[in-house]
């Protein structure tokens, strides 16, 4: 789990009550983004699990599934309606492949009037070879073919004798269903980007499973193409079943149930607080560590426990509360010795959260709990300019500020100029991350050794400087200038001495980064829950010392 802390103003805030239906989950019903953005899908395949068939539809504004029409069909794609190629592997491509293919053009013979519903358009469509049934802005349409082009279509419509039939164009909002691996045109749904089509498996009596994307899942799926270009993937999904596809994957689903128990609150508190996509993506929470790990029902090589199922059940419903709002219910996987205040983190006074020393981790094996992690002068000059800061080549770094908990707070890094670059918070560990080095540091509790030391003591000031560049000179006639030689001198009981490089610097080109733990140290351990139900302490002593002065209900 990766997130940032909001202010308490900013969450959504409401009298405790024991239905989570005020939060930003509605009607217990959860959005999750599966694919978007980015990884939007030009097509979707979706395959029956438990059950048989589809029904089409969309979700209204209260997240109630409003059907349209079904399928019987167990393996259907919905794909950004338009030019469609199909591959010989019967993989559905938007360009060309150099492989024999089949087309779906963009090009449709529409006949005139609409239908009453979809029985009708679609026994009114059978009577056409490559007819099928359109939803188009809330009516009910008949459409022949996919032709590459329009006078590709006008022909069609002119052999085909139909009075008062005409040559229309998909749009590009629109999303074609069909058979998969198939020209098989099952609907096609176009509302313009005011209702996105959604399709909700049939369990056949049982409660349905459906594969996407090598994973299973509960629910529902609705496809948005608002504004053109590919297409957003949701999962739509009830609140404990959504919880219990987050367990087993942000935490190992064999540990005791309690630890569960208090990670299944976790999960249920932040989904049910947060709506850091909706106004951008149409969605609660997204699948990965921006937000939360989520699989569904897994792909059979990790899958929720009976525990772990367990552990949801046993709590349905209860969130974590602060003053009566929901909390912020951050985790991460180890403290390495003492969690942290939000405020030296991520910055903004949460009271809830607050650093503390953590004697329940050391009590356990907790698996690459130490960490160790070099970086050559020029690794670190690679990965400080290619971030954007503005800082020379790298020949010194060190922290410059603990917490009062032992956690890092300030980090800084000095070139060979003597220009220096301070970091606070959550990216004195994030500024090390480098994927072109495969190196990071992991938690906020370490120690740097190596470099050139910080070596010029002034009289009783609480620190070393590691450069005298910009240092204030008072003569003995009590004038202030700038120190701008290269050969410093101080005065000893002996008398005046110049200080010599070797007395001032011990110079390495690597830096060693050594610490504890796992994560951003602020909120809940998942290790020192573990260690903690391990002890025999319930969910609730787990949570209530981990968040400070909050409210389970």
């Amino acid at each position: 789990m990766k997130k940032l802390v909001v202010t308490v103003a900013f969450l959504v805030t409401f009298f405790i009550v024991c239905s989570v239906s005020a939060s930003a989950v509605l009607n217990n019903t959860v959005k999750v983004g599966l694919k978007y953005s980015g990884d939007a899908l030009f097509s979707a395949n979706l395959e029956n699990a438990q059950g048989s068939g589809y029904a089409f539809g969309y979700y209204d504004s209260s997240r109630s599934f409003v059907p349209l029409g079904s399928t019987g069909q167990t393996t259907i794609s919905m794909t950004a309606a338009g030019t469609i190629y199909i591959g010989g592997s019967g993989t559905y491509y938007d360009t060309e492949p150099v492989s024999s293919h089949q087309t779906l053009g963009p090009y449709h013979i529409q006949l005139s009037g609409t239908y009453d519903g979809f029985a009708a358009a679609s026994a009114a469509a059978s009577a056409y070879s490559g007819g099928y049934p359109a939803y188009l802005s809330g009516a009910y349409s008949v459409r022949i073919g996919c032709y590459l082009t329009a006078n590709d279509a006008s022909s069609a419509l002119a052999a085909l004798g139909v009075g008062g039939g005409t040559v229309v164009q998909s749009g590009g909002t629109g999303v074609l269903v069909t058979v998969t691996k198939t020209a098989t045109v099952l609907l096609e749904f176009d509302c313009l980007g005011a209702q996105s089509l959604a399709v909700r498996p049939d369990g056949g009596g049982a409660k349905a499973v459906t594969w996407f994307k090598g994973y299973k899942y509960y629910g529902g799926f609705e496809y948005q193409r608002i504004t053109g270009g590919n297409i957003n993937v949701i999962n739509v999904v009830n609140l404990e079943d959504y919880v219990k596809g987050v367990i087993p994957y942000e935490m190992n689903g064999g540990w005791p149930l309690e630890a569960l128990k208090a990670q299944a609150v976790c999960a249920r508190t932040y989904v049910c607080a947060t709506t850091k996509h909706l106004a951008s993506n149409g969605f609660d929470v997204c699948n990965s560590t921006d937000c939360q790990v989520y699989y569904g029902v897994g792909s059979g090589a990790i899958n929720p426990t009976a525990v772990s199922d367990q552990a949801v059940d046993e709590t349905a419903g209860v969130c974590l509360y602060y003053n009566g709002a929901l909390a912020e219910s951050v985790y991460f996987s180890s403290d390495g010795g003492a969690t942290e205040d939000a405020a030296n983190v991520w910055g903004g006074n949460v009271p809830y959260l607050t650093g503390k020393a953590d004697p329940y981790e050391s009590t356990i094996t907790i698996p690459s709990y130490s960490y160790s992690t070099t970086y050559s002068s020029a690794e670190l000059t690679y990965i400080l300019q290619n971030k954007g800061y503005s800082i020379g080549t790298v020949r010194n770094v060190y922290v410059s500020e603990f917490t009062k908990m032992g956690n890092v707070y300030k980090v800084t890094f000095v070139d060979t100029s003597g220009g220096t670059l301070t970091v606070k918070g959550d990216t004195c560990r994030s500024i090390f991350y480098s994927s072109t080095y495969g190196k990071s540091v992991r938690s906020m509790r370490f120690n740097i050794s190596g470099g050139s030391s910080a070596s010029f003591y002034v009289n009783s000031a609480s620190g070393p400087l590691s450069t005298l560049s910009g240092v204030y000179l008072i003569s003995g006639s009590g004038t202030v200038s700038t120190y701008t030689g290269s050969a410093p001198y101080v005065i000893t009981s002996s008398g005046t001495a110049a200080l010599s490089s070797s007395a001032s610097t011990a110079s390495s080109d690597s830096f060693t980064v050594t610490g504890t733990g796992s994560g951003h140290n602020v909120g809940m351990s998942q290790y020192g829950a573990n260690a903690m139900a391990k002890q025999g302490c319930d969910y609730r002593a787990i949570l209530n010392f981990y968040y400070t002065n909050v409210t389970i209900a």
